[in-house]
């Protein structure tokens, strides 16, 4: 069987959490309570939305890894002299 990959895009929410959506995958959106929350919630509305692609008979999308990402990257800056 073939693994997918899929970019997220976790929104963080002003009463905490986040909203989670799947650019390559129209529509597929979900919400995590904190990050590792929202990651699982993120695998299972992906798997959930490609079996219905499948039960439809239709082709599951690939993502693009060509395309530029975002992350963050934590640094401490030195201290002042």
């Amino acid at each position: 069987m073939k693994t997918h990959t899929y970019r997220i895009h976790l929104e963080p929410e002003p009463e905490g959490g986040f909203t989670v959506t799947v650019p390559a995958l129209p529509g597929c959106v979900t919400w995590g309570e904190n990050y590792d929350h929202a990651l699982a919630m993120a695998q299972e509305a992906i798997e959930g939305y490609l079996e219905v692609l499948v039960d439809d008979g239709k082709a599951i999308p690939e993502e693009s890894l060509s395309t530029p990402m975002d992350t963050l990257v934590q640094v401490t800056p030195p201290a002042a002299v």
